[in-house]
């Protein structure tokens, strides 16, 4: 749970979550949110599907409702009805929005599969021929999603130590990856794969993503399976989900992927976000990349991860993966390695990876096409010292 102290949203945004007022009795509830507060939506229109403690009956209700809904909220805005059902911001406790029912994370940025190769295998081609050819993604633990503004705590795995030794300790290399987050309103039957050009019709919205990493571990860990506890101890995502037919209005061409992508994955027209990111270490800005430079989509996504059959549910999330740029990385692990120097933040400290007591906030902006820029979220997390491991062992 978190406090909701974010800049302004306007019209065009209107992202929805889940809010309750402390100090009273009345149950969390959906909302959305405009400039500095939250307009109350079972007041607002009457409907008992906004009086769920969850976003799931909305989302599952299909896209003629998101429309319809979305329509209705930005009539009452323009019209000034929204003031009997405001809740200001600064009286608001926000929620996790909704119930994470599967959760994928791809790596769809052609940069940072490039960056981290060279400093994984070096001396290999840093991409591999499978790259290109599909969106390459991994299976996560919904469990350990988190709301925006939770304390991440420092995890424990195996990895080398500095002389080679196997050891069982909290990580020492603990960094968080910028990215940005789908998430799926209405379900596909089993057996059914969905089509690039369904998008539109199962995909709510998106939320911003802080993916906490423990590379070490993963990098002890990662073969011949992938990530798993190195990568599965939190994930953070921003407490308002962005509704896609806002986000729709930020569309943009998207690199040139080549070779060409199997039938499945083909897309019709521009499937790029132009979404600029922005990470920030203690108040430090460290990157502003950008998403409309990830070389595989958000349709492509969907399509890959049910292109065997498999269904998707309401809740469900499938986020971008590490959000880098030629220009900007949106990791540590990009950021200080290969000779980079570490970080210096602006009270002289220096960061090769997240000490305990940092905070971690990632923000977007959407650009339109008409030059507008409206704000998209916020996500954030402090990190707090591995807890005491009684009887546990060091392993070597």
């Amino acid at each position: 749970m978190t406090v909701a102290a974010e800049p302004d949203f306007g019209r065009t945004g209107l992202p929805y979550g889940v809010f309750s007022v402390p100090g009273r009795n009345d149950a969390p509830r959906v909302g959305a949110a405009f400039e500095n507060g939250i307009i109350d939506l079972a007041a607002l229109l009457g409907d008992v599907v906004f009086a769920a403690p969850t976003l799931h009956p909305f989302m599952a209700a299909g896209r003629e409702a998101w429309t319809s809904v979305r329509s209705r909220l930005q009539a009452a805005v323009d019209q000034g009805a929204v003031t009997d059902c405001f809740v200001a911001a600064t009286d608001a406790a926000l929620q996790l929005p909704f119930e994470v029912a599967d959760f994928v994370d791809f790596n769809s940025s052609l940069q940072h599969a490039a960056n981290t190769g060279r400093i994984l295998r070096p001396g290999d081609d840093p991409v591999r021929p499978n790259w290109l050819r599909l969106p390459v993604g991994y299976h996560g633990r919904t469990g350990t999603i988190v709301a925006s503004g939770t304390p991440v705590t420092r995890p424990h795995g195996l990895r080398l130590d500095e002389r080679g030794a196997v050891v069982f300790s909290p990580t020492e290399k603990l960094d968080v990856e910028a990215e940005i987050g789908f998430v799926v309103g209405r379900g596909s039957t089993m057996g059914e794969p969905i089509r690039t050009s369904a998008f539109t019709d199962h995909v709510f919205g998106a939320v911003l993503v802080l993916d906490w990493s423990a590379r070490d571990i993963q990098a002890f860990e990662y073969v011949p399976l992938g990530p798993f506890l190195g990568k599965s101890f939190a994930t953070t995502i921003s407490p308002w989900v962005y509704p896609m037919d806002a986000l729709y209005s930020a569309r943009v061409a998207s690199p040139v992927q080549n070779p060409a992508p199997a039938d499945y994955l083909r897309v019709d027209g521009d499937w790029g976000f132009d979404v600029r990111l922005e990470l920030s270490l203690n108040g430090n800005t460290i990157s502003r990349p950008r998403f409309d430079s990830m070389y595989w989509t958000p349709p492509q996504q969907l399509a890959h991860l049910t292109a065997n059959g498999a269904s998707v549910r309401t809740g469900d999330l499938f986020a971008s993966g590490t959000v880098s740029d030629t220009a900007e990385f949106g990791s540590l692990f990009e950021l200080t390695v290969n000779g980079a120097k570490p970080l210096t933040l602006s009270d002289g400290s220096h960061r090769g990876f997240l000490a305990d007591g940092d905070e971690v906030t990632l923000s977007g902006t959407v650009h339109t096409a008409d030059g507008a820029r409206h704000f998209m979220g916020m996500a954030s997390g402090v990190v707090l010292p591995a807890r005491p491991r009684p009887g546990v062992e060091t392993t070597r």
